[in-house]
C-alpha cells in the first residue's frame, strides 16, 4: 500500500476502555507536564485503530493533552513504533541492527521473503502481513530476533522463522522467546558459574 491510497478517516476518538486506558497514564504526571503521557496515548490510538495512526488519532490526542499538533506529529514520525499508513493484522518486526545482523537476521528476512512473498516494507496483498527492518530492540544477547504483538521470538534462523511465519497463517499464536534450548537469557547450554546456590 502506497501513500498516495491511504484512506484517512475524518475523526477518531477513544473507545470508553481506551479513554479510561489514557485517563490513567495522564493521572501519572502532574499539572502541568501530562503532555509527558503522549507516546503511551499514541500507543493506545494507534492500537484501537488496527496497529496504524491516522492523522485523525494525532490530533485527538494533541487536543486531549493541550498540546500543539506539530509536537504530537513531532513524536509519532520520529519513533518507529508509530506507523503512520496501515500495516497487516500481523506485524512482524525484523531487528537488523549489528548483533542481529552478525547472528544470522539476513536469514530471518530472507525467510520473511520466502515464506510471505514480500520484503521489509511491505504488505501482503490480503493485508494479513507486514514486514519491516527495526533497529536493535534491546534482545542483543539471543540475536537475532523478531517482534510480533508485544513478544520477541529471539535466537532464530530460517527454519525457525518460517515455523513462526507458518504458525501464524494458521491462525495459532507460536510460543515467544528463545527458539532453541536456551532458558530466558541463559549462556546457551547452561549457567557455566555461579551455579550454587546460597
Amino acid at each position: 500500500m502506497t501513500a498516495e491510497n491511504v484512506v484517512q478517516p475524518d475523526s477518531f476518538e477513544f473507545t470508553p476502555e481506551s479513554l479510561e486506558l489514557a485517563k490513567m497514564h495522564i493521572a501519572k504526571y502532574p499539572e502541568a507536564r501530562q503532555a509527558s503521557a503522549v507516546m503511551p496515548l499514541l500507543d493506545i490510538a494507534q492500537r484501537q485503530h488496527g496497529g496504524w495512526l491516522p492523522d485523525a488519532a494525532i490530533r485527538y490526542v494533541s487536543d486531549m493533552l493541550d498540546m500543539p499538533y506539530i509536537r504530537v506529529f513531532e513524536v509519532a514520525t520520529f519513533y518507529t513504533m508509530y506507523n503512520l499508513k496501515p500495516v497487516g493484522k500481523h506485524f512482524i518486526e525484523v531487528c537488523t541492527t549489528t548483533p542481529c545482523w552478525l547472528r544470522g537476521s539476513d536469514d530471518v528476512l530472507a525467510a520473511c521473503k520466502k515464506t510471505l512473498g514480500i520484503g521489509p516494507g511491505e504488505t501482503t496483498e490480503d493485508g494479513e502481513f507486514t514486514v519491516v527492518e527495526v533497529e536493535c530492540l534491546g534482545a542483543c544477547v539471543n540475536a537475532p530476533m523478531l517482534q510480533y504483538d508485544d513478544d520477541y521470538y529471539e535466537d532464530l534462523d530460517a527454519e525457525s522463522t518460517t515455523r513462526i511465519l507458518n504458525a501464524l497463517k494458521s491462525g495459532e499464536k507460536p510460543k515467544p522467546g528463545p527458539q532453541n534450548d536456551r532458558h530466558t537469557s541463559d549462556p546457551l547450554g547452561g549457567p557455566t558459574t555461579l551455579k550454587e546456590t546460597a
